[in-house]
């Protein structure tokens, strides 16, 4: 047997290792547990795979991003394995690992019950116990076909190889080089059990599954496409640890208790009735409250930064997208057209900048109106598949916040400082204070305008985003095709990310539009122009901030901030004039004044989550004073009227939680 020299390279270290010929990476790692996997020339590959003279060898951690793609992937193959064996019917569709968890799509005549996904997560304990092994055989197209002749979907598939797209989750199937098959097997025999068509790279054996659990199941289009089949899908969840298991299970449990949807319908905020379709939500009048509130604050904060305010139409002629280019790459997500006029096709409009354009164009414009900001509470349209619709999170109608600012090139820089800095103190206000910041840039096969200007437009993002002091995330290749973008990203009080702000150079729109202003020397040049949405939507934003509340929303954005609750009947009016009072304050104050026992009033607004409760019996009266119940349950007793009235007063003003 002949030497082989590799390099093992980790982080910055690199060493070099001398082995004989057919030494796996299970043997270069050999004692290292946590290693799953092996990325060699920027491929990943099986533990299994047998290293070659002169290669770079770089261990895959089974807590990396990689190493829990693949924990989930073979997670999701142990649960089809399960499935079949449990319903010899099901065909296969798809099992790809997705963020925390995985998934994988069954053709079945009836949907899963719970008590199916019980014994299907029975079953897969099983299998992991039986340490069966993951082992990968390359195959022809026509082989597979013949080994997979009872499997529709699986030759599907292998018709589309190399033409998968990534956002179906075939391409975990089938890539565009050779076809493989992952093969199940008796830990003793190496008999058989199950097989998959597969890209890999998977764990050595099933053992190596440390902790698992199954979530739920829901209706899935094959390939995500409402043309295709319904199918069955079962969503799971795998981590290195079950203490890991444990703290997202926990981690889960209290998002769900935070869901916007569930707190929506509980404090009576909003609604999406079926009658008006999916994606387009209705406020209530205490959601109401609460979007008004956060709108007229926004308002007040942009006039005060110079931007002045625009409204423009919901609907518009297709000619105004073709110019924009959006009927070229974004039809899809649009409406489909309404033709009026003679024929003429009318749009509901999926975005503003195209409208904004033509208000900077309908007059000639100087260098000295400079920057000219636009903004906008703009209602767009955009046609999401019903399968990623989502509450107020992924709507189908909603309301940006939009920006368009238009300024010189010796401008830019100024302008995009003050936009960022505009952007976190604002999201600050709201309650916001955990940030990261990402830069996405150009996309070598993908963009327009001159290697110069992005590289400068780039830096400039660069050092804006730097002088900010926030940490800086790359997405390299990540940029739209027309410029540039730094995104803002925010965490929530439980610590999930939310993309909330994105400022966006744009070097597309100007040119389609022939946008022009007059410089200092007389001749026509071409605007800077900065896309800028703060909240991304009013109606996500809401959903963010009723999530990171969990619906206790600080006084200035509660649609009740304090509610009178009298001891006995006797104390009703006294308190109704407290409301009186306060309402000539400018606060939003009720009485509960109906038949209910004191406490079980106390538990009603506890519930509701009003920030405040001011109780009043007859000592209170005789001293003109009141008593202050807060949220958590403490208390202030004998606070004279005024003085009660002048501190919600204060925590409103300052926009502070209680």
């Amino acid at each position: 047997m002949s030497d082989v020299r590799v390099i093992i390279q980790r982080d910055s270290e690199r060493e070099e290792r001398v082995v004989t010929t057919g030494t796996t990476a299970a043997e270069l790692f050999a004692g290292e547990r946590t290693i799953v996997a092996a990325r060699v020339a920027g491929e990943l590959k099986d533990l299994a795979y047998e290293v070659r003279d002169g290669e770079e060898v770089e261990p895959v951690e089974i807590s990396s991003e990689d190493g829990l793609n693949i924990l989930r992937h073979s997670t999701a193959h142990v649960m089809a394995q399960a499935v079949q064996e449990l319903f010899p019917e099901a065909k296969l569709g798809i099992g790809p690992p997705v963020r925390d968890g995985f998934y994988y799509d069954f053709d079945v005549e009836k949907p899963f019950t719970p008590e199916d996904l019980k014994a299907v997560e029975k079953k897969m304990q099983e299998i992991q116990k039986r340490g069966q092994r993951f082992s990968r055989r390359v195959v022809t197209d026509e082989a597979a076909r013949e080994e997979l002749a009872d499997e529709p979907y699986k030759l599907e598939l292998i018709g589309i190889k190399g033409a998968a797209s990534t956002d179906d989750g075939a391409n975990v199937e089938v890539g565009g080089g050779e076809l493989t098959i992952y093969d199940n097997l008796d830990a003793k025999t190496g008999e058989l059990c199950w097989k998959d068509l597969c890209r890999g790279p998977h764990l050595p054996t099933t053992r190596n599954i440390p902790a698992f659990k199954l979530m739920r199941n829901a209706a899935a289009y094959w390939r995500g496409s409402e043309k295709n089949p319904m199918l069955q899908r079962i969503y799971g969840t795998a981590w290195p640890s079950k203490d890991e298991l444990k703290a997202h299970l926990e981690f889960l449990a209290e998002a769900e208790k935070r869901d916007h949807r569930k707190l929506g319908n509980e404090l009576d905020l909003f609604s999406i009735p079926e009658q008006i379709g999916s994606g387009l939500a209705v406020f209530h009048p205490k959601g109401g409250i609460i979007r008004r509130v956060m709108e007229d604050y926004s308002r007040r904060r942009h006039e005060e930064e110079g931007y002045e305010f625009v409204y423009t139409p919901h609907a518009t002629k297709g000619k105004l997208f073709e110019t924009s280019g959006h009927l070229d790459w974004y039809a899809d997500g649009m409406y489909p057209p309404m033709q009026l006029d003679e024929g003429v096709d009318y749009y509901l409009k999926p975005m503003n900048c195209p409208m904004h354009n033509l208000i900077f164009d309908a007059r000639g414009r100087s260098y000295r109106e400079l920057p000219l900001r636009l903004f906008e509470f703009g209602t767009v349209y955009r046609y999401e598949k019903s399968g990623v619709v989502h509450g107020l999170t992924r709507a189908r109608g909603f309301t940006q916040d939009d920006a368009h600012i238009y300024c010189t090139k010796e401008q830019m820089a100024d302008e995009l400082d003050r936009t960022l800095t505009f952007v976190l103190n604002l999201l600050r206000d709201y309650g916001l204070n955990d940030f990261y910041l990402e830069l996405s840039t150009k996309d070598p096969e993908k963009f327009v305008g001159s290697d110069e200007i992005w590289e400068e437009a780039t830096n400039t993002l660069r050092e804006v985003a730097e002088k900010q002091g926030l940490e800086l995330v790359a997405d390299p290749g990540g940029a739209a095709f027309y410029g540039p973008k730094i995104s803002v990203q925010a965490r929530d009080a439980i610590g999930r990310t939310w993309q909330m702000s994105t400022v966006q150079l744009d070097f597309n729109l100007p040119e389609r539009f022939d946008l022009e202003y007059t410089g200092p020397d007389g001749t026509k040049q071409r605007p800077v122009m900065i896309h800028r949405a703060l909240f991304g939507s009013i109606e996500r934003f809401f959903a963010v901030l009723l999530e990171h509340y969990a619906g206790a929303f600080p006084a200035w954005l509660a649609p009740v901030q304090a509610v009178g609750i009298p001891i006995g009947d006797a104390h009703v009016e006294y308190l109704q004039e407290f409301a009186r009072q306060a309402k000539a304050k400018g606060l939003r104050v009720e009485v509960d004044a109906s038949s209910d026992r004191m406490q079980k009033k106390i538990r009603n607004q506890q519930k509701q989550k009003v920030p405040f409760m001011i109780i009043a019996g007859d000592e209170d009266m005789a001293a003109g004073a009141v008593s202050f119940r807060y949220r958590d349950g403490s208390q202030e007793n004998g606070v004279p009227v005024a003085e009660a009235i002048a501190k919600i007063e204060k925590v409103v003003a300052e926009r502070t939680q209680v």
